[in-house]
């Protein structure tokens, strides 16, 4: 079987720097909290995984606790298609890229990509146009830098990139990224277990309701 590394991209969750399109429904502190709960749900799924290896690509200085074990590695500075690029180039064999705001992600979602990592590449459409996961069998960052990205054709501009340096790409299930107040709401829905779906409904709770 083919060792597959797994990372998860993300920043860390201050107040005013996550999530800031929730912000006018549950003030910076709450939008900060419920983005440390995707988080958190994201890296419990990701432990769940048969993965070689765990990578946090962090933004940030304090790591949550929820990621003991995984290795961090800095993100550098620059546009997030360039942070990407370094991150593709410097890990070694199969690398599974997965986003932080997608906390409904199970590993039922990425099971495809450990059933046939021999594939050239995977590709995790989201429903707003992006992407929540990228997988590539040789990782090439080449292959990510000058996608322009949170735009309604990121995904459709990084997926014909992997097609056109002649990578057989197959899909993953499409997610919902959580981006609007309705989209966590959405979200919160799919999985109502999760501590992302707790955290919405506290910040729900403390901040008097939808707005």
């Amino acid at each position: 079987m083919t060792a597959v590394t797994v990372a998860v991209v993300a920043k860390e969750c201050l107040p005013g720097r996550v999530k800031t399109r929730l912000i006018p429904a549950l003030g910076p502190e709450g939008a900060a909290r419920v983005a440390a709960a995707s988080l958190a749900d994201t890296l419990a799924t990701v432990r769940a995984l048969p993965a070689a290896r765990r990578i946090l690509f962090f933004d940030g200085d304090v790591v949550p606790d929820a990621a003991e074990g995984f290795h961090v590695l800095p993100q550098p500075g620059g546009d997030l298609d360039a942070r990407l690029g370094t991150l593709f180039d410097a890990v070694q064999g199969p690398l599974l890229l997965v986003g932080m705001d997608t906390p409904q992600v199970r590993p039922a979602d990425v099971a495809p990509v450990f059933e046939n990592p021999e594939r050239d590449a995977w590709f995790g459409p989201a429903e707003d146009g992006g992407f929540w996961s990228l997988y590539m069998h040789d990782p090439d960052g080449s292959l990510i830098r000058g996608v322009p990205m949170s735009r309604a054709d990121t995904g459709a501009v990084q997926r014909a990139r992997l097609v056109d340096a002649g990578l057989d790409v197959d899909d993953l299930v499409p997610l919902l990224d959580v981006d609007e107040i309705a989209d966590a709401d959405r979200v919160a829905a799919l999985a109502p277990g999760s501590a992302f779906a707790a955290a919405l409904t506290a910040e729900r709770t403390t901040s008097g309701g939808v707005r």
